[in-house]
């Protein structure tokens, strides 16, 4: 299991030390509305602060107890070892999916970037 799976508290040597970058990071994945995404660079971009390696990496070490399922990757490619995780959350939510083609692997759906990508405006913008 990794450590994106695992809530905060699982980390005791980052509880009291959490980077002020990294709880900027949290915070605007905590603000990401149900059903909606935002990729690792336009949370960087919404912070003016490093890119999309350095979100992915607070996701990773400390993303476990907000909802990382809505922090992706640009393509629409389900988090590798978590697809199917992801994918519950995803469809509890109503997050627009593309269905898998037939040479997908696993032929699991991508996300509908064009219509899930959120800006952080109005939450219900473009939201169909």
């Amino acid at each position: 299991m990794s450590e994106q799976s695992l809530p905060r508290d699982a980390h005791p040597e980052y509880a009291d030390t959490l980077p002020e970058y990294a709880e900027r990071v949290l915070d605007v994945a905590e603000r990401i509305p149900p059903g909606r995404v935002m990729t690792y660079g336009d949370v960087a971009e919404w912070l003016e602060e490093g890119g999309p390696r350095q979100v992915g990496r607070v996701m990773a070490l400390y993303g476990g107890a907000v909802p990382w399922w809505r922090v992706v990757r640009s393509d629409g490619v389900l988090l590798p070892g978590h697809e199917l995780r992801a994918l519950d959350h995803y469809r509890a939510e109503g997050t627009p999916l593309k269905e898998a083609s037939r040479a997908a692997e696993n032929h699991l759906p991508r996300l509908d970037m064009r219509r899930a990508r959120w800006d952080g405006g109005d939450p219900a913008e473009g939201h169909t």
